[in-house]
């Protein structure tokens, strides 16, 4: 497992596929008169890692929320894979499952099962959504709770983890569905500095490993140093987008540069 005592500098180049894994177009989401995006247009290749940064309230977890469908989208159309789901038109059955096993999710709160073991956690949703028996589950979770160093967990219940090691497990769970993306929506957020540094290990693993990852995330020095590219929002929409260092050290916005600013001297 990656050393946990700091998150560095990527080590592997992303290539870019012919067409896009994950297309945005035209993304609007509203609740009610409250306006949260407004024409988000993205696109990603598989093995880019993406992350979204900016204030509060910019509808950065509402982008994510749009992506996986928790929150279709008002307008606009969310491509995975190939398959298009168009938010004047209700989705098939089909699309649905197939957007549900192609992108992973990974939110601020860990929310796993208190009634469960770590080890049904991880396995639960691979026999519902996979069809694999629990046999074959089992050892796909014991796989990856080895992994991300949380073997010896397996047969706790969450409450008996910390808050980290809850972090890994829904990383775990997440990754045994086999995706082809990973949304992380402030996975750290929850988390103290220490801590928090043990999930952004397991995250930069991942990364230099060629996962597809869109992470919303206020970790500026993983934004800065894991991310291919970095996407900064405000109102609703994409106020900059770039090479990750380009945008980290030399924005061209304004807006850009007052938060950056402020994060940075906090």
């Amino acid at each position: 497992m990656t050393d946990l005592s700091a998150v560095g500098m990527k080590q592997t180049t992303k290539s870019s596929g012919a067409s896009p894994l994950l297309q945005l177009d035209a993304i609007d989401k509203s609740f009610g008169e409250h306006k949260v995006l407004g024409g988000v247009n993205l696109s990603m290749s598989a093995g880019e890692v993406v992350a979204v940064i900016g204030p509060s309230g910019s509808g950065k977890s509402t982008l994510l929320r749009c992506i996986n469908q928790l929150e279709p989208p008002t307008a606009g159309s969310v491509t995975v894979d190939g398959v298009t789901i168009k938010a004047d038109e209700k989705p098939s059955r089909s699309a649905l499952n197939h957007f549900r096993r192609a992108l992973g999710m990974v939110f601020q709160s860990f929310n796993l099962f208190p009634h469960l073991t770590v080890l049904q956690n991880v396995s639960l949703a691979q026999q519902r959504v996979l069809g694999r028996t629990k046999n074959e589950a089992d050892e796909r979770s014991i796989q990856l709770l080895t992994r991300v160093g949380l073997a010896s967990k397996a047969s706790q219940y969450p409450s008996r983890c910390s808050g980290g090691q809850q972090q890994r497990i829904a990383i775990s769970r997440a990754l045994a569905l086999d995706p082809k993306i990973m949304l992380f929506d402030e996975p750290t957020s929850a988390l103290d500095p220490e801590v928090g540094l043990e999930v952004l290990a397991v995250m930069r693993e991942l990364a230099d490993e060629g996962m597809t990852m869109m992470v919303v995330t206020h970790e500026m020095r993983f934004a800065e140093n894991v991310s291919d590219r970095v996407i900064v929002m405000a109102d609703g929409g994409i106020l900059e987008e770039g090479a990750s260092k380009d945008v980290m050290r030399n924005p061209t916005h304004d807006r850009v540069r007052q938060f950056l600013s402020a994060v940075r001297d906090r």
